[in-house]
């Protein structure tokens, strides 16, 4: 049976062929000695067909579905196309030689091409990589070197690459640096007390505060210069003015030795140094609370910044922690007690790096192992919202805080506290309803613009026509359009009414005292319309034309 091998290179796939394995009998001993040797091995192993990649891009496409162990179409195609072809119902006469198994399963899965990786296979591989420069003619000296380093850069570098503001890589870091200044802050301030105290021993108890004590270090520098002048400059550092005035009056009358003024200066720059560390350690801080609301709000509102940095940097990653049972993440911080534990059958320990959570404090001794488990179940929620959600929010990790509120209440006061579920689902009320309420505000603004500029251009129009009016005899302008319409066809009516009870009147001569009355109710009418009573004159008419017709009749 014959056998091909396939060799992914920086370069291109290539396909081999390896004549008289029969020779060789299949030794991995022999083809690992015949490898050194070109002459002998370019004998077994000969070229069969070579496909470039098309760019570098491309390159990394193929490498990556290789790690992967998918088949692309490319190598699809070049296998179809260079290896023998195979019959309907006949097994095919040759196998595929691959150095990773997952893509040959896959390679057989899709083509039925048989695949095989063993230490044979890859020892024939292992001389095909060692050659492959002279088995490819147009390649240059150093393009493979040049094409293996690209590609290395740019799978790294795909690898590696994450969202940029949920890279909890930085959270680790900035936990790790906070831990190193503090202590670090904590040795250099202890470092000037004991300097400084040779030269001003009481000070150090009238002032506690280490950064204080640096800052005030610095403002006195020699104590025989100190006097009450300087009282308001010490009372702005300290916030007393009594301790102040103490530092004074201690200045006076001090133990400590002289010193000279390069002893002094060098005081002077280290207290500098301190207060420096202090400052970036507080910045730090404010850092490190902005990146993990933006890393696991949940968890940072649940049990503080500090507290979750710490269990995220000693899980690793923020998936690690969520990957975490509660069980684990509630001994997080204390697997040396937990082993010795298991190993001296002892107590195992009930909390780790929780501990520091201001819940554990203040429950009681004996539900301290409560409060620890029900937390760390809390978290572990809060955790995987944090790493699997994909818009942030601090909804979930303060409903969870409310929930660990409430079982304080129980065990202290025995306040039954709500179910887990119903808490979740006010949660995801509150989510939705903030969603929704930043979706509606953002689309009224819109329409609120387009009717306050339709407004304007109504009021604008409205103004034209008043403008517009004519004022008679110092009269005010006329009433809206809809009113002056009503107006004009309310006259228009008893106008025609009044033209037709006087066509009545002179076909109905007979009766000349009707006639009369007709005419003096048409001046009546008259001067009632122009008094702005029409509407009475219409309606009068309309009897007086029945009463016509009824004296007609008779």
């Amino acid at each position: 049976m014959a056998l091909y091998l396939l060799y992914e290179s920086a370069s291109g796939y290539a396909l081999l062929e390896a004549h008289g394995l029969d020779e060789i009998g299949q030794n991995t001993e022999a083809v690992r000695s015949s490898v050194a040797d070109l002459n002998r091995f370019g004998k077994v192993v000969k070229l069969v067909a070579f496909s470039p990649f098309e760019s570098a891009l491309d390159a990394l496409n193929q490498c990556n579905s290789v790690s992967e162990g998918l088949m692309t179409d490319e190598l699809r195609n070049f296998l179809e196309l260079n290896l023998p072809k195979v019959k309907d119902g006949k097994k095919p006469k040759f196998s595929l030689g691959l150095a990773e198994p997952k893509i040959g399963s896959h390679i057989f899965e899709e083509t039925k091409i048989p695949c095989q990786s063993n230490e044979f296979v890859l020892e024939l591989l292992r001389g095909v990589r060692l050659h492959f420069d002279r088995f490819i003619k147009d390649l240059k000296q150093g393009d493979l070197e040049k094409a293996q380093l690209g590609l290395g850069h740019s799978y790294s570098r795909a690898k590696v690459k994450f969202n940029v503001n949920r890279v909890d890589n930085m959270v680790i870091q900035a936990i790790f640096l906070l831990d190193t200044l503090d202590k670090d802050i904590n040795s250099f301030s202890m470092r000037v007390r004991e300097w400084y105290s040779w030269h001003f021993p009481e000070l150090v108890k009238i002032v506690n505060d280490n950064y204080l004590y640096a800052k005030v270090a610095k403002f006195i520098e020699e104590r025989s210069k100190l006097s009450d002048d300087k009282i308001p400059g010490l009372t702005d550092i300290i916030g007393d003015e009594d301790k102040a005035k103490e530092i004074v009056e201690a200045a006076k009358a001090s133990m400590g030795q002289e010193l000279s003024p390069i002893d002094l200066i060098n005081v002077q720059q280290f207290a500098q140094r301190v207060m420096d560390l202090s400052e970036y350690r507080k910045k730090l801080y404010d850092y490190l609370v902005t990146k993990m609301n933006d890393i696991a709000p949940n968890l940072a509102s649940l049990i503080g910044e500090v507290v979750g940095a710490r269990l995220i940097s000693h899980a690793g990653s923020l998936t690690n922690l969520a990957k975490c049972p509660s069980s684990t993440l509630q001994i997080l911080g204390a697997e040396k007690a937990l082993f010795r534990a298991l190993k001296t059958k002892g107590n195992t320990p009930k909390y780790g790096l929780i501990f520091h959570s201001s819940f554990i404090g203040r429950a009681s001794a004996r539900n301290k192992g409560r409060m620890a488990r029900y937390l760390a179940n809390k978290c572990s929620i809060a955790s995987r919202i944090d790493c699997f959600s994909e818009s942030g929010t601090t909804a979930f990790g303060e409903k969870l805080r409310e929930q660990v509120e409430e079982r304080l209440d129980f065990y202290d006061k025995g306040v039954a506290p709500r179910k887990n579920i119903d808490v979740m689902k006010a949660a995801m009320e509150s989510t939705q309803n903030k969603d929704v309420e930043m979706e509606s505000e953002e689309v009224p603004s819109e329409v609120q613009t387009k009717k306050s500029k339709k407004k304007k251009s109504k009021s604008a129009a409205e103004d034209d026509e008043t403008m517009a009016e004519p004022v008679t005899n110092g009269e005010a302008p006329e009433e809206p359009k809809s009113e002056k319409k009503k107006k004009k066809k309310e006259k228009r009516k008893s106008e025609n009414e009044l033209e037709e009870g006087a066509a009545d009147g002179k076909s109905d001569g007979t009766n000349g005292v009707d006639a009369d009355q007709d005419g003096t109710t048409k001046k009546k009418k008259k001067s009632k319309a122009e008094d702005g009573e029409d509407l009475q004159a219409a309606s009068d008419m309309k009897k007086k034309k029945k009463k016509k017709s009824k004296s007609g009749d008779e």
